[in-house]
């Protein structure tokens, strides 16, 4: 099986949508407090048109054949301008998604790079990304990569019994 990775473009939308509705359906399901089925698009043609404009960031598919298999999307940032912060410039991973049939045949791994190469190409010094505590498998895919839990968000559903602080 031949992947080639490419930047998207505005054509690709459709395909998009759907690499995005799967990867969305993941977190639906976990999370439904959280995450909701849209009525319409999944992402809006003019949301992708601006990650496909957006010079800060990359947005890149994994094809195969004619069919988009996965994409990722790559922020490039800076730290705030804070004594606190280190100056430094980095890239944050916003979304992978690889289609079902198509996970653990190396295609994540070549959109990582592929990230990678793109963020050393933009200035970045490292990458980040966020991983929802679920997604397990994710979780050990990124640890494969040598991604290390740097932080971790936690959340606290409030009105609900349980929820007083003693």
């Amino acid at each position: 099986m031949k992947v080639s990775i490419r930047e998207a473009v505005a054509s690709d939308h459709d395909d998009l949508c759907a690499l995005f509705d799967e990867g969305d359906a993941l977190h639906r399901e976990n999370l439904p407090r959280v995450f909701q089925k849209p009525r319409g698009a999944v992402r809006s043609r003019d949301h992708v048109l601006g990650l496909i404009a957006d010079e800060a960031i990359g947005f890149f598919v994994a094809q195969v054949g004619d069919g988009l298999v996965g994409l990722i999307c790559v922020v490039i940032r800076e730290s705030p301008e804070l004594p606190i912060f280190v100056r430094r410039r980095y890239a944050v991973v916003d979304d992978v998604v690889v289609k079902a049939e198509f996970r653990r045949a190396g295609i994540g791994r070549a959109l990582m790079e592929h990230a990678h190469e793109w963020a050393v190409a933009e200035g970045a010094d490292s990458i980040e990304l966020n991983v929802w505590e679920f997604n397990q498998g994710a979780i050990e895919f990124y640890q494969t990569l040598g991604y290390e839990t740097a932080s971790r968000k936690m959340s606290k559903r409030l009105g609900q019994a349980g929820s007083r602080l003693v």
